[in-house]
């Protein structure tokens, strides 16, 4: 009985991952994006954080991992609609998975909010970028709404 319980244990661990692992590869998979070890890392990485991460917070999660794979790994993402990059004016960008369904246009864009106080960029996804009428000579490529001040954790 003993040795039936101590496998149980042992092996409810990789249970848990294959699970996590098995969500993961359909994520990745509805974005067109080939599953591999490292992407299902990354994106792990992305989904357990409330913020946005940058390249080196998130090379601060892996032992011995190439900066050029996770970035590779961030690239592959953002091309494919499963992240997103914001620039929020502090020198390194910052990356956050989208919402179900993005695909970075106009209407799925949303606003940031950089913390003065602790560094952290947060999603707003609750509120979208306002909408812009451009001069007829002018055409969209991105737009990047960053609102600074102080988050509800440092109040």
């Amino acid at each position: 009985m003993r040795n039936s319980f101590s496998s149980l244990l042992f092996s409810l661990p990789n249970l848990i991952f294959v699970n996590m692992s098995n969500e993961i590869d359909k994520k990745l998979k509805q974005r067109n994006i080939k599953p591999t070890a490292m992407r299902e890392l990354v994106y792990d990485v992305l989904a357990k954080n409330k913020k946005a991460l940058s390249l080196y917070e998130i090379e601060q999660q892996f032992d011995n991992v190439e900066r050029s794979t996770i970035f590779r790994t961030l690239k592959t993402f953002q091309d494919n609609f499963l992240i997103h990059s914001i620039d929020d004016g502090t020198g390194a960008v910052k990356y956050a998975l989208c919402d179900e369904g993005c695909t970075c246009d106009p209407d799925d864009l949303h606003v940031h909010f950089l913390c003065n106080k602790c560094g952290q960029t947060h999603c707003l996804r609750d509120m979208p970028v306002p909408k812009m009428e451009l001069p007829d000579d002018f055409s969209f490529e991105s737009a990047n709404f960053v609102v600074k001040g102080i988050c509800s954790n440092c109040k």
